[in-house]
């Protein structure tokens, strides 16, 4: 995997002279985050030697280098998840390749089902932990010491000082938010009543299908991570609705510049910028 990883570091930086200090994966909920960066490269997917490509809708694959504010960024227009048949190590694969593209910060987001009572349709949850349901990790298999160690800690896989930042702006701007805990399950399909409530009696707020082996992957090599689920739909009994992925998507949508605002305000503090 190392000489892959090298391989498509060295194809995009013969494509840009962008050096990125954050990386971002739109996932839903900033899908259109692209507007705000001013663009100087964006490739394809199906361009990047040992890429995998996006299937799912609203997961458009590109890879856009660019800058916000002047802070020079790297994002993924399009994620990859292990229920469209990749493995945890193709999913992941991106993770490693901005790392070694030189970033310090990933941004993550997603549309998660609420399995917190107190929580609504469109909130904002920061994730401050996870629980790994899939039953798989991108770190199984031969572990190669230039990536990372071969039991790394996982006490602290989100960053604390982004989650203080990101709670300090979300207050500020009056936003409908929560800190919690984001249970990963491999989907496609949809969670029954049943596991919905398995899922909170372990102790998740939210349920998704991706995020987990990524943020797996940016710590196992040393790398701040950051996350942001919207409250697509609910998991709570006597609340549970018919769910479909254009329903998600519309959920995500209205939200969106919401997230971004709060994503935008970060990125700005990070470059050290006023507010």
């Amino acid at each position: 995997m190392y000489d892959q990883i090298q391989e498509t570091v060295a194809y995009l930086r013969s494509k840009t002279t962008v050096e990125p200090q954050v990386g971002i994966i739109l996932g839903t909920g900033l899908g259109n985050f692209i507007s705000q960066i001013e663009v100087t490269q964006s490739i394809p997917y199906q361009e990047i030697p040992h890429f995998p490509v996006s299937t799912v809708k609203g997961h458009q694959g590109m890879l856009i280098f660019g800058t916000i504010n002047k802070m020079p960024v790297v994002a993924l227009k399009g994620r990859f998840h292990f229920y469209e048949g990749y493995s945890m190590q193709q999913v992941t694969f991106p993770v490693r390749v901005l790392k070694f593209l030189g970033i310090r910060h990933l941004f993550l987001s997603n549309a998660s089902g609420g399995t917190n009572a107190t929580y609504n349709v469109g909130d904002i949850m920061i994730i401050r932990d996870h629980i790994n349901l899939t039953g798989h990790s991108p770190l199984i298999g031969a572990n190669d010491e230039r990536l990372g160690p071969r039991f790394p800690d996982m006490s602290e896989v989100y960053d604390k000082q982004l989650i203080s930042m990101a709670q300090e702006i979300a207050t500020s701007q009056k936003l409908n938010f929560h800190t919690g805990v984001y249970a990963a399950v491999t989907g496609p399909n949809y969670e029954t009543p049943a596991e919905y409530h398995y899922i909170r009696t372990i102790g998740a707020d939210a349920v998704g299908m991706s995020t987990v082996p990524e943020a797996i992957v940016a710590r196992h090599m040393n790398l701040s991570c950051f996350a942001l689920s919207v409250i697509s739909d609910l998991g709570v009994e006597g609340k549970i609705e018919f769910i479909s992925h254009d329903a998600v998507i519309d959920a995500a949508a209205y939200v969106e510049p919401k997230m971004t605002g709060l994503v935008l305000q970060m990125i700005a503090r990070l470059n050290g910028r006023p507010e």
